[in-house]
């Protein structure tokens, strides 16, 4: 039997696995004097603590302390245990294992007055079980060594915590299991590493703390997590905090019905449906996942930050850069971040983050901006952003973002701006039913509150450019739509920009390069329009039909009409040379709005110049035709849109009438009985002015080349008088 002479001036080191002889301890003993311990009896009663230590102790057998109450302090310094400790049903003052090594740990349905503490580097190599138990201090494993691989390192269900879960630098090897854990306080994982590839690191269903969850570095080392963190259906009631963390996710589950569960995340780090933060969530300051970070249908109270984050599910391969002349990694099979139905009642900031694969944000709700300002975004060759109908109620920041795929946005609504000022965008995506390309940028039927900007930066000039077709095709952007300096389009696409129905206050196309594709501005509507030669030259052509629009930001001069003849160039390059009556007739209806009534002519006669050419191209036997017809009315009578030239042909047509009949034979009177004396200019007159009757056209008989002459006086008359009548009532109406 061991002495305390024996024992004297010894450390125990629990953590050799053939402890001397000197420190064997049976349990009973132990328990014995547990059973014994009266504090303060005696003459030492003042000065003995209300605390039972065991130091430097082998306890053999099972420390049976079941069912057993002790309102004291237990501490266990330096001990090593043959067998799990027996704490069921008990009820301590509170307890505690320093610098111990321990097989094991029964504690369920176990209460405590003050804390459990794991401390000192306590190494525990089997289950802990804290089941039903509650704690009416803190659970502090601060530096301890959880072991039991492929089976429950810490089983604590429906634990009770009235203070805090502290763990900074905990390192479990595998599974930690808390669902319906509920404190008081934080939870403190600071440093730790969780290790369970296999399937759980932490297991959190339904968990409720009352602080911080802090996943966060210590002063030692960075929090790492091998498996999944569980955390479904919890509640946090501060922020949740995994900054500087390292995700590393389990072995893909291949079990799993992928048709049943399309949504499912097979290569998962975080998962986190339906969770509830009352503060902010932190993926920031050097977060790294090599798995999805799952959140699907979470609400937070603060805001979402990933500033810097690195979420990589291309297993290394991802550079983040363009590529060229190489096998392009991707698409990459699996979401990055999956957080379809969320509710952010701040903002997301993901600036400067790196995040190879999918961003699944259908549904989501942001009240704040959402900063992707300096991001890359990489899933090449397939959809990089998937957001029908995300919302956020200030700004969408994305300037000098980088995004090697699609960015789908389609029914989003923006509170104010979507700034995509110096972004790239580069090897969209596919779909599945042709492999054709999809838009770079799809913004279908989005509501933007002010500002679309697809323009160049302010500091470095960098322009925005775009692989693949923009689409906003019936968007509603308040404010205006912003081209300047952009490049868009390639030979990925046959479209570049598709605007059919947009509706905006401003549309600045005053591009970098000329559109590489089709721009489709077919039933757009905008109040102002400012473009540069450069847009009119997009090699798929503009289509115009029934685009509209107020004003020129750069107003027509009345006298300018080289600026007529240039737009009208421009006009008839876009159409591809094909005719089309509407982009004129919206041209000129806004000459006439600004007051500009002459330049309107001048378009429509450009419109009736092409029609006749169209015509001409229709009709081949009588194009010909057609042509001289075109070119009568175009010189002769401005296609009845200068009816001054109408009455000066009628002039014209007078005098050499005149002279016609001067040089002619007196005609010989039809009526002999009242006689009429010749006038040669009255009997003119009188063949060129339809209705009007001066009674010389029926008084003379004529033949030979004068009775031409006189039929063709008739019809040009009545030609030209109509078209003069025509004219000045559209002078007078203005509403043609």
């Amino acid at each position: 039997m061991t002495t305390d002479d024996d024992r004297a001036g010894r450390w125990l080191d629990p953590f050799d696995p053939t402890p001397p002889e000197w420190a064997r301890v049976r349990a009973e003993d132990i328990v014995r004097q547990i059973f014994a311990f009266e504090p303060g009896a005696g003459r030492m009663r003042k000065l003995t603590p209300p605390v039972l230590r065991f130091t430097d102790s082998h306890v053999s057998g099972v420390l049976d302390l079941r069912a057993f109450e002790f309102p004291h302090l237990l501490e266990f310094v330096r001990c090593r245990f043959e067998s799990p400790p027996d704490l069921r049903q008990a009820k301590l003052g509170g307890c505690e294992f320093y610098e111990c090594w321990l097989p094991g740990l029964e504690g369920r349905n176990i209460y405590t007055h003050n804390d459990i503490r794991l401390v000192g580097g306590t190494q525990v190599h089997g289950k802990v079980d804290l089941t039903d138990g509650e704690i009416r201090g803190s659970l502090e494993v601060t530096g301890a060594q959880l072991d039991n691989p492929g089976r429950y390192a810490l089983h604590a269900d429906r634990l009770q915590i009235a203070g805090a879960l502290l763990g900074a630098n905990l390192e479990v090897n595998g599974r930690i299991r808390i669902p319906g854990l509920r404190t008081g306080g934080n939870v403190n994982l600071a440093g730790a590493w969780l290790h369970n590839p296999d399937g759980f690191s932490l297991d959190g269903n339904g968990l409720h703390i009352g602080g911080n969850l802090q996943c966060v570095p210590s002063t030692k080392r960075r929090f790492r997590s091998t498996g999944w963190l569980f955390l479904p259906s919890a509640r946090i009631d501060s922020d949740f905090s995994l900054s500087g963390a390292e995700l590393i996710p389990a072995a893909e589950d291949s079990t799993r019905d992928r048709v049943q569960e399309r949504f499912f995340d097979p290569r998962a780090t975080l998962i986190a449906d339906r969770i509830q933060v009352s503060g902010n969530v932190d993926l920031d300051q050097g977060f790294e996942s090599t798995g999805t970070v799952r959140m699907v249908n979470a609400r937070i109270g603060g805001s979402m930050r990933l500033t810097g984050a690195s979420i990589d599910l291309s297993e290394g391969a991802e550079p983040f850069a363009e590529l060229t002349g190489k096998k392009l990694p991707g698409p990459y099979e699996h979401r990055a971040l999956h957080l379809d139905g969320s509710q952010v009642d701040g903002g997301i900031d993901a600036r400067q983050a790196r995040i190879a694969g999918q961003i699944r944000v259908v549904d989501v709700s942001a009240r704040g901006s959402v900063l992707l300002d300096g991001a890359v975004l990489c899933n090449r060759n397939g959809d990089v952003v998937e957001g029908r109908r995300f919302t956020t109620g200030g700004n969408l920041d994305a300037r000098g973002l980088t995004v090697f795929g699609s960015m789908l946005l389609p029914e989003a609504n923006i509170g104010a701006n979507l700034d995509l000022r110096a972004s790239r965008f580069i090897n969209p995506g596919r779909y599945r039913r042709d492999r054709s390309r999809k838009p770079s940028v799809d913004l279908r039927s989005a509501r933007i509150g002010r500002d679309l900007v697809c323009a160049h930066g302010d500091r470095d000039n960098q322009a925005f450019s775009a692989h693949g077709e923009i689409r906003i095709r019936r968007a509603e952007i308040g404010r205006q739509t912003n081209f300047q300096g952009a490049e868009v389009g390639s030979s990925l696409n046959a479209t570049a920009i598709n605007a059919y129905g947009l509706i905006t206050q401003e549309l600045r196309l005053d591009v970098a390069v000329a559109p590489r594709g089709k721009v489709n501005l077919r039933h757009a509507r905008c109040a102002s329009l400012l473009d540069n030669d450069t847009f009119w030259d997009a090699t798929g052509h503009i289509e115009l039909d029934d685009f509209r629009y107020d004003a020129l930001a750069v107003p027509i001069e009345l006298d300018d009409d080289a600026q007529i003849r240039r737009r009208l160039r421009l006009l008839r390059k876009a159409m591809g040379g094909s005719y089309r009556p509407g982009p004129y007739d919206q041209f000129a209806v806004m000459l006439r709005a600004s007051g500009n009534e002459e330049h309107a002519s001048t378009v429509l006669i450009d419109k009736q110049r092409w029609r006749y050419v169209a015509l001409a191209e229709g009709y081949r036997v009588l194009g010909p035709v057609v042509r001289i017809w075109s070119w009568l009315q175009r010189y002769v009578v401005g296609y009845g849109y200068k009816p001054m030239r109408a009455l000066l042909s009628l002039a014209l047509l007078l005098v050499l009438g005149t002279v016609w009949f001067s040089v002619q034979p007196n005609p010989v009177e039809a009526n002999r009985d009242d006689h009429l004396v010749w006038n040669p200019f009255l009997f003119t007159i009188d063949h060129l002015v339809p209705i009007v009757d001066f009674g010389y056209k029926n008084r003379w008989h004529l033949s030979g080349p004068s009775e031409w002459v006189t039929a063709g006086l008739i019809a040009s008359g009545w030609i030209l008088a109509t078209t003069v009548a025509a004219g000045l009532t559209r002078m007078l109406r203005r509403s043609s």
